[in-house]
């Protein structure tokens, strides 16, 4: 805030001066006859009496609770036996020299054609089966194996990733005795060639998926643990006063705008003063609110953290307010931070109203021209915000409506 510019010079010019001294072409100041400060009009902003009433705790999750997904030992002998045809029918339709597509059963990624004997698996024995059914059953079970000529685009969703070792001795109690409706020997000669064909891997993979969706049960371990912090830290503000304004509904006494472009930051203080909708508001100092701030990824790549210009609170709802000139809102920047708002907000919605403060947190992105046109009309800011917060598009009234 404060410049100060110093000359170091050789002594030989002290004769210099002293000529233009003598010719009264030149002065000499002292402290007694300057009484301009050298800090300008910058003054201090101190918290207000009664603060309390206007300030915003920001709330921060140190630590989420855990979805745990267990399931109930299944109960083999209620499971449906395959009886579409007989074992002996089965084995008269193992055949020579069928093709099959391999497909890696995490990412269903296309490997390419290959021959086999009659098998829908490329497998040499019973255990090899095994593990190749519970890695169908457990990993790919919540998403279905990509078919023909094309590549998948994503990774599957692992439906188990633990405790596979169970399942894998059910499907073997499973075969041995319910299968088939009498008791099966896979290892008797070649029988467990038979499990190879397509109807048999269907009817396995299809009773242990319901039978697994139907056993299932969830609980919560732990407890989410979340922390507010106030604007309230940061007990004072340095701003200028002549690029300032006395405000009743903040934390502060004044609350200062860009001495550069900050029209529009100067026309929301003085809107947000006076309407009567809103409750408390405050302008977010980047340097010293350095807690109030989100993290986004830039358009080159690299993380980074960006600060909203407002926080403002009404009777309903805390709004993250970012103000843009109309032509800035398209950036590419300023779209990734809209995004890094709108799932903040969205994950701290999902917070209990305890663990948030409160109301529901939204962000809204101004451009300079809403505001002045609805400012033009007569609205309350509160009406705009309302209006303008950015929605999930899930619960969007307007699909792909973003304001």
């Amino acid at each position: 805030m404060l410049d100060v510019l110093s000359i170091v010079e050789h002594p030989a010019f002290q004769s210099f001066y002293d000529e233009l001294i003598k010719e009264g072409l030149a002065g000499t100041t002292g402290d007694g006859m300057d009484d301009t400060s050298a800090t300008g009009d910058v003054i201090a902003a101190e918290l207000r009496a009664g603060y309390e009433a206007f300030d915003f705790g920001i709330p921060f999750i140190l630590q989420e609770a855990d979805e745990v997904r267990d399931h109930h030992a299944l109960d083999l002998a209620a499971l449906p036996a395959f009886t579409a045809m007989t074992v002996e029918q089965l084995t008269g339709l193992l055949g020579k020299g069928d093709t099959f597509i391999s497909q890696d059963l995490q990412s269903a990624t296309l490997f390419g054609d290959y021959r086999v004997d009659g098998a829908v698996m490329n497998v040499g024995g019973y255990n090899e089966y095994l593990s190749r059914l519970t890695r169908r059953i457990s990993q790919a079970l919540s998403e279905p194996l990509s078919k023909g000529n094309k590549v998948a685009t994503h990774l599957a969703k692992p439906y188990l990733q633990v405790n596979t070792a169970e399942l894998t001795g059910w499907l073997d109690d499973y075969i041995w005795t319910q299968l088939f409706g009498t008791t099966f020997n896979p290892l008797d000669g070649e029988n467990w060639r038979v499990l190879l064909l397509q109807p048999v891997v269907d009817h396995i993979t299809k009773v242990f998926a319901v039978a697994l969706l139907e056993s299932e049960q969830k609980h919560i371990t732990g407890q989410t643990e979340v922390h507010l912090r106030h604007l309230t830290e940061v007990p004072r503000l340095m701003m200028r006063e002549s690029h300032s304004v006395e405000v009743s509904k903040c934390i502060y006494t004044r609350l200062a705008w860009p001495a550069r472009n900050g029209g529009l930051e100067r026309t929301l203080i003085h809107w947000a003063q006076a309407d009567t909708q809103i409750e408390a508001f405050c302008k977010i100092s980047e340097n010293r609110h350095t807690f109030a701030r989100l993290r986004y990824v830039k358009d080159d790549g690299l993380p980074a953290f960006y600060s909203p210009d407002f926080l403002v609170r009404t009777a309903d709802a805390v709004y993250l307010v970012e103000t843009k000139a109309q032509q800035q809102t398209i950036h590419p920047n300023v779209q990734r931070k809209l995004r890094a708002a709108l799932a903040w907000c969205e994950r701290i919605n999902g917070l209990s109203a305890g663990q948030r403060g409160g109301a529901p947190w939204h962000y809204v992105l101004l451009a300079e021209n809403v505001v002045l046109e609805w400012q033009a009309k007569g609205a309350r800011l509160a009406e705009l915000l309302d209006y303008a917060r950015l929605r999930p598009l899930a619960d969007a009234s307007l699909k792909g409506r973003l304001i």
